[in-house]
């Protein structure tokens, strides 16, 4: 067999994408703050486009505060226009250039001082908690002395996770430490005692061992079920404590409230957690018997075509080639960009629009009257492909009278009711949670008994799919939540 190479021609059919479709594809998941960002990108590359800006309002161009700044700009049109000046182009640039930054040549002196008082600069008023590891660092350096110590401290402390856990195996600690496995765990019982008490600890009998010695608790029941029994307290198998230890279950609850007091995470109280404020994307008002359906654009710039460039466009066109090929090429460039961000608003307000008339009984009554709802649903009623509103829906949110929501929210599977009605799963999870606060918690519902009396109200479920609802809720199996209801005494 001989190998050799060879060119072949072949005709076949792709589908391409093409750079404006991708810019437009982009945009739609883009939430305001992240717009903003690509809007000012895109400003700082093209100079085609440019803010529209309070000063400059609605007119097209660079500022024009006066109408002698405005008889200058319209001089030199006049003297680029005719050809007869000499260096026109030139001397249009200048004139356009000494209009926009006049403000900045003024000659006159402005004292720098203000009546207003002294303030703190904003450097000194803010401030930064410190992290689980600078915290602990911190209190390594103030412990251990020996540099060999203060190595491997620095090795336990980097290894330890946000709640507080060794997440690597001690032998390896002692190998990349080159020292014995004693050794690493001597430095390690001293972190233990570190603040919070129980860093580095290895699981949680030993985080919860620790915090009990730190707070002198020398019981031994108490220390008994933390070390012995300590996987029946994490069932809630009380009753089987209660028989083990040889106690009542009201006795057990004393000892069990103790270890309640402890923390099983000791490293969440460092826990760099930040608050995250929702910016809704789309504004719902109700003004009358209708809803009012507007996109929230605050903060977000209003672009338009640099003026001048344009100018420079047409002229180029006849005089320089290569400069007329770039100017033109970032005027297409931002006339597809106006368009992607025209045509997402658009497709944005398509979708919100369809979700507030389709649910217009939710915002209006409540959860009881919420309607299921899938991408395809909407994407036949506007026209466009089911990944196009999926992109839509991503990372935004809606607010309404009812409050603020995911546009996610409102997507949802749906069941059959008794009478061929659909019926939306987020009403079936909210009755099924109702069933369960109005328990009778000498006897509470099992998944069966829960389904048997959806079935009553005309929603026929099996009882796997109340057992699926109930674990989304985070609400623990019938036989777990009676154990809870006896020891807190509610029986």
């Amino acid at each position: 067999m001989v190998l050799k190479q060879r060119l072949d021609q072949r005709l076949v059919q792709k589908l391409i994408l093409a750079p404006a479709l991708q810019q437009a594809i982009k945009l739609l998941p883009l939430t305001n703050l992240e717009l903003i960002e690509i809007i000012d990108a895109e400003v700082s590359q093209n100079p085609m486009l440019e803010e529209e800006t309070p000063e400059r309002g609605v007119e097209e161009g660079p500022a024009r505060k006066t109408a002698e700044e405005r008889e200058r700009v319209q001089t030199a049109d006049a003297e680029m226009n005719s050809g007869e000046a000499q260096g026109d182009l030139k001397q249009a640039a200048d004139s356009e250039y000494d209009i926009s930054f006049q403000e900045y040549f003024d000659g006159e002196y402005r004292p720098s001082f203000s009546d207003r008082k002294d303030i703190p600069s904003l450097e000194n008023t803010l401030s930064k908690s410190p992290s689980l590891w600078d915290h602990l660092n911190w209190q390594a350096t103030l412990t251990f002395f020996d540099p060999a110590d203060q190595e491997i401290a620095q090795l336990i402390i980097g290894s330890i996770n946000e709640d507080g856990y060794l997440s690597t195996p001690v032998e390896e600690i002692a190998q990349m430490a080159g020292v014995p496995v004693e050794k690493i765990n001597a430095v390690r019982e001293k972190i233990k005692a570190f603040d919070p008490v129980g860093s580095g600890s290895l699981n949680l009998k030993e985080a919860l061992l620790a915090q009990m010695d730190d707070l002198h608790i020398v019981d031994e029941i108490t220390r008994k079920i933390v070390s012995e029994y300590l996987p029946l307290l994490e069932k809630s198998d009380y009753s089987q404590l209660a028989r083990l230890l040889g106690f009542s279950l009201q006795a057990v609850k004393a000892h069990i409230d103790v270890i309640k007091g402890l923390d099983p995470a000791p490293g969440r109280k460092y826990a760099q957690e930040k608050t995250t404020y929702v910016v809704p994307d789309i504004l719902v008002t109700k003004e009358g018997d209708e809803f009012k359906i507007t996109l929230n654009n605050e903060g977000l710039p209003r672009l338009r075509l640099n003026a001048y460039y344009k100018r420079l466009l047409a002229k180029a066109a006849g005089e320089n080639p290569e400069a007329y090929a770039y100017l033109k090429d970032k005027m297409k460039k931002a006339l597809w960009f106006l368009r992607s961000l025209n045509q997402r608003d658009l497709t944005v307000y398509k979708v919100a629009k369809y979700i507030v008339d389709k649910q217009r009984d939710f915002v209006d009554k409540g959860i009881d009257y919420i309607k299921p709802l899938t991408l395809l649903e909407i994407s036949q009623e506007i026209g466009v492909h089911e990944s196009t509103v999926g992109r839509v829906v991503a990372n935004k949110h809606m607010t309404t009278p009812r409050g603020v929501f995911s546009l996610k929210y409102f997507f949802h599977k749906s069941l059959i009711g008794d009478y061929g009605e659909e019926v939306s799963s987020l009403r079936i999870k909210d009755k099924i949670k109702k069933l369960i606060e109005s328990e009778n918690r000498d006897n509470p519902l099992s998944d069966i008994e829960i389904g048997e009396l959806l079935a009553k109200g005309n929603l026929k479920i099996a009882r796997r799919t109340v057992a699926k609802y109930r674990k989304q809720l985070k609400i623990p199996p019938s036989h777990i939540r009676k154990r809870k209801f006896v020891m807190e005494g509610q029986v």
